[in-house]
Order: C-alpha cells, then sequence, then structure tokens
C-alpha cells in the first residue's frame, strides 16, 4: 500500500495537522485486557477531536506482543474508528528486526490502519542497515519515522540519515522526538533539503516543547529561496490524557498564526511542560511514565486501576503528590467536566 492508496479523508487530516494521542492499555485487576474500557478510551480520544489513534506503541506498553495481545489490541481500535464519522488517521507501532516489523506491517495493513511508526531503538547505527530496514516495512505500507529521545533508548540520527530516510517515498510523517533542539532542526532541514516537504508531515513528540514545536516556523535555504515547514501536530503521550484540552491548544495555534503575544505562549508552553514532567515521572528517570498517564485515566474514572503488565511498572516516588499539585494549581490543563459528561456512554 502506498500513500497514494490511502483514504483521502485521514490523508487530507494528518496533513492538515491534529491531536493524535499514543493508545494506552485497559487492563482488569488480574492484568488482561479489558475490552470495555479499550473501547472507551478510543471513543473518548475520537469524540474529543483527535484527528488519529496511534496504538501498539509505547504508552501501549511493547510488552503485549508478549501476551497475545498485539491482533486484539489493533483490532479493538480500528472497529472504534471505522464507527467513528471523522474517519480517523489510524498509525500502528512496529518494532523489532525487519522480519517482525514487516510482519507487524502487514498485520496493521489487514486491520485497515494508514502508516506504521516505526521504532527503530536497539537497531544499532549502522545508517545503510537502517535505511534498509526503513525501506523493506515502507514496501508493506507508509510509514512515520520516529527520532526517539537516547535516555529512553533511542539512537543518535543525524542529519544524513533523516534527509536518505525522507527520500523513501512511502514516508508519510516523521515524529520527531529526541527532546534535544539541534537534533529537532536536523530533521526539519533534512525534510525540506530531499523536497519532501509536501509529502512528510512533520508531528511533535517533544515532550518538553510541545507548544513550542507547534508554534515554531523552521525556515531554511533551498536553491536560493528560504522554505519554511512546521510542525502540524502531535503524537504523544501526554495527549492520552486531558485530550479534549490538548485538541483546543492545537486548534488556538493553528488560529493565533504566529500573531500571538510571544510571552502568553511560552508561558503556556512552560505549563504544559511543567505539567508533562509530573505524568512522565522525569524526577525518577521516567519510571512511572505509563502509570502516570493511567492515573489520571483512572481518576476520571475512564481506567479501572493503574495496572501495567509488568507488575515492576508502576508511579514512581513522589509522583501522585506532584499530580495532585497540578491538577491543583492548573485546573484549566485538564478535561475532567468534558470526561464526566461523556463517560457513561463511552463505557456504555
Amino acid at each position: 500500500m502506498k500513500i497514494a492508496d490511502l483514504p483521502e479523508a485521514p490523508l487530507a487530516a494528518l496533513r492538515r495537522g491534529g491531536v493524535i494521542p499514543a493508545h494506552p492499555l485497559a487492563l482488569d485487576a488480574d492484568r488482561r485486557l479489558d475490552p470495555r474500557r479499550q473501547r472507551a478510551l478510543s471513543r473518548y480520544y475520537l469524540d474529543a477531536g483527535s484527528i488519529g489513534l496511534a496504538v501498539a506503541v509505547h504508552t501501549t506498553q511493547f510488552e503485549i506482543r508478549h501476551h497475545g495481545l498485539l491482533e486484539p489490541v489493533l483490532t479493538l481500535a480500528a472497529e472504534e474508528a471505522a464507527a467513528h464519522p471523522s474517519s480517523p488517521f489510524l498509525v500502528a507501532g512496529a518494532i523489532g528486526e525487519t522480519a517482525q516489523a514487516v510482519r507487524e506491517a502487514e498485520l496493521a495493513r489487514s486491520l485497515g490502519y494508514h502508516a506504521v511508526l516505526l521504532g527503530l531503538a536497539g537497531h544499532g547505527s549502522d545508517e545503510d542497515a537502517l535505511i534498509a530496514h526503513c525501506a523493506a516495512v515502507a514496501e508493506v505500507m507508509p510509514i512515520v519515522g520516529f527520532y526517539l529521545q537516547t535516555a529512553v533508548g533511542g539512537p543518535v540520527l543525524p542529519y544524513r540519515f533523516w534527509r536518505r530516510f525522507a527520500e523513501l517515498d512511502n514516508v508519510v510523517a516523521i515524529k520527531i522526538a529526541p527532546f534535544h533542539r539541534y537534533r529537532t532542526l536536523d530533521v526539519a532541514r533534512a525534510v525540506v533539503d530531499s523536497r519532501a516537504d509536501e509529502r512528510i508531515t512533520l508531528y511533535t513528540g517533544n515532550d518538553d516543547h510541545i507548544v513550542g514545536d507547534l508554534l515554531t516556523r523552521f525556515t531554511f535555504m533551498r536553491d536560493g529561496a528560504p522554505v519554511s515547514v512546521r510542525i502540524k501536530g502531535g503524537l504523544l503521550g501526554h495527549w492520552a490524557v486531558w485530550t479534549r484540552r490538548a485538541v483546543e491548544l492545537l486548534e488556538a495555534v493553528q488560529a493565533d498564526g504566529g500573531t500571538g503575544a510571544a510571552s502568553d505562549w511560552l508561558e503556556r508552553d512552560a505549563r504544559t511542560t511543567e505539567a508533562n514532567a509530573v505524568l512522565f515521572d522525569v524526577a525518577n528517570d521516567f519510571r512511572g511514565c505509563i502509570a502516570g498517564i493511567h492515573e489520571v485515566l483512572r481518576r476520571q474514572g475512564l481506567l479501572e486501576g493503574i495496572w501495567c503488565l509488568d507488575p515492576e511498572e508502576t508511579m514512581g516516588p513522589g509522583q501522585v503528590e506532584e499530580l495532585d499539585r497540578i491538577c491543583r494549581d492548573y485546573p484549566d490543563l485538564t478535561d475532567d467536566a468534558f470526561v464526566r459528561e461523556n463517560l457513561a456512554r463511552w463505557l456504555a
């Protein structure tokens, strides 16, 4: 499947830019899949205004592959997306060596997904091998590149890699998440220099600079003339909570067009980053980065508990208290009222 084969509506939404939450995994007290709440999460995100869903990614827990949950989880989200009138863009995570990633891409394609988010952690630094791996998966369906931060296992991928990657004709988007301004610039410049800026849509995964990424116009010289690109949306674990507020934030950025007061936006960026630091448990080296998301969803009633597949994966020391503080001090960042109004319908 090539980009040209994608349905018009979801592809247009991706290119226009929007909120794509990284979908969590709903488990019961026995750490088994809870299909009712898994569906409720998808309904929440889509009704909140998300333009898509990213499933089988880190926030979904990579371990689903060892528990026979990859296909069921992908299927549940695909069914909810198919039933929703917004025609969402569906992204499935694909990991592992090339044979595994190809199999996962084939599964995603068979279930109606539009692209795979291609994780490169653990693949080493051989640039030719990395490009060959990406090209093999891109033969199956469109791919979304993923620049993952080194703190959680991502490799350093220089400008030269991203230039070659952008030249692969079945790349539809790139999630930029190195948590590093210089490396973020490498990706943006590579897309411009490869003349792929109309085909490849940039999405932020930089949880430490979400608002700043969305506001920035990246301008580079090409053939003696300036060419600009923007990060059009976000594919974020952070946006798996308080999703209605994330949609409103992005809509405000798009409506502003860079004309608002810089100090106001910088303040909003700082508040968002502080909330993210608590959600992702930065103080404890990201120990509670999934459980923190679960805790917000538990408090809202979308999840029954914060259980992860790994019993050792839970919130970090002091994270609960910090979350209490964020919710108390920044109620404008939360969407509790929106969830409360719709929860019974989503859980039906």
